[in-house]
Order: structure tokens, then sequence, then C-alpha cells
């Protein structure tokens, strides 16, 4: 995927969202597992965040799923904001496995609107644009998940190490589950891997609450490189 295509102005810690439009709301991307975790407490976080989306009138785009806590973010939003408030992007092959647990299809009505695209690339590439393109306090707020939520959390922290986009990337880490990553973080720091600015591209939370305040308060690195992406 050219990341040309999705920014094209270069953010800086004076003015860290260049392309962010100030009448529009806030549009937050979550990565997370379509499993629900083997202890309760990871569900309760994703209705959490659900709430708080709710109450700070956050949209939220995500990857469409319906089973674990990508449909329990989702559904819980609808509940309580409506389906305009969801937008699932998933791939048609992925959607094969959705049709099985959804009975057909998926229910807008209890999930959100749903795009269906081609391939992960173009579900990602539409996920990180309507963030971009979001208003202040967008951003990207990773659950706890699998391989799938990992590769995308650390392709949004890359992107914003590389000047593609500006906007905040929280860790929700609920019970210490992202804490191995937070001290590879710091491991890499040491080992001279990621510059110590950078180790701040990251940030972590510990409730839902504090995941909006630190997207609404992120401020970029000084350390990220500084290229242009734009399409000449």
């Amino acid at each position: 995927m050219a990341p040309s295509t999705i920014a094209t102005q270069t953010s800086s810690p004076e003015n860290p969202n260049p392309s962010a439009d100030s009448s529009k709301g806030p549009v937050v991307c979550v990565f997370c597992g379509s499993s629900p975790g083997t202890s309760p407490i990871h569900l309760e976080a994703a209705r959490s965040l659900a709430h708080a989306f709710h109450n700070h009138k956050i949209t939220l785009v995500y990857g469409g799923g319906t089973s674990g806590l990508m449909g329990e973010v989702a559904k819980t939003l609808v509940k309580l904001s409506g389906p305009s408030a969801v937008h699932g992007i998933i791939p048609e092959a992925l959607l094969e496995l959705e049709r099985d647990i959804a009975g057909g299809k998926i229910d807008e009505e209890m999930y959100g609107r749903t795009t269906v695209v081609s391939d992960m690339h173009a579900r990602k590439h539409m996920m990180a644009k309507e963030v971009i393109e979001g208003g202040p306090g967008s951003g990207f707020v990773a659950l706890s998940g699998g391989f799938g939520t990992l590769e995308e959390l650390m392709e949004v922290i890359t992107w914003n190490q590389l000047g593609i986009h500006g906007r905040g990337i929280v860790a929700f880490n609920i019970e210490g589950y992202y804490d191995g990553l937070i001290q590879w973080v710091r491991t890499a720091v040491s080992a001279g891997f990621i510059t110590p600015g950078n180790a701040g591209i990251l940030v972590e939370a510990l409730d839902a609450e504090e995941a909006i305040k630190q997207l609404k308060e992120y401020r970029v690195s000084e350390d990220r490189f500084k290229l242009d992406w734009s399409q000449k």
C-alpha cells in the first residue's frame, strides 16, 4: 500500500494533524481480537471503551467483525449511539467467517455500517484514512488481541514514526496485557533501535477515559523522520 495515498501533509509537534478538520468529530480506529479472551475483563474493557466513545461523541471505525472484542465494542456503541456511529471495514474473505456467525450477513442495525473491501491492505488503508481525516482527538486504540491486532498496531506506529500521520496511538493495557510490549519498547530504546523520543509514539492507558484523554492530548515526537509523503 502506498502511504502517499493516505497522508499528504507533514505534521509537527505544534501542528500534529494538519489535515484534521476541526468541524468534524473525532474518529477512533480500534484494533482488537475476534476472540473474547479467557478473562471477562477484556469484554468489559471493550464495553467501557464504547461507553466512553458515546460520552465523547466519537465515531468508531474497526475491522468489521461480529465476534469477540470486535463485536462487543461495535454492538455496544450501536446500542448507545446508533448505527451511524460505527463503521466496520472487512475483507471479502473474512466475511465468509462472519456469514457463519451472523446468519448470512452482518446486521447493520446491530453492528453499524459495513463496507466490504478486496483485501487486508484495502481495509487498513480505509481505516487509517478515516482516522486521519477525522476531527481533533482522532487516533488509534488497541484493545487486547492476537497477531492481527499487534500487526495493525505496529504498522500505525511505524507510519507515525515515518511522518505519514500524526495521530495518537494508545495501548489499552488491561490487566497488564501489554506490559511485555511496553517493556520491549524500553529495551529497544536502551539497545539503540528506537530513539527515546519515538518511544512515546505509543502511549499507555489503563482505562477507557484515560485512552480518550491520551488521544486528545497527544503530541507527536520530535524524533520522527521529516519525510514528505505527498504525491508529486
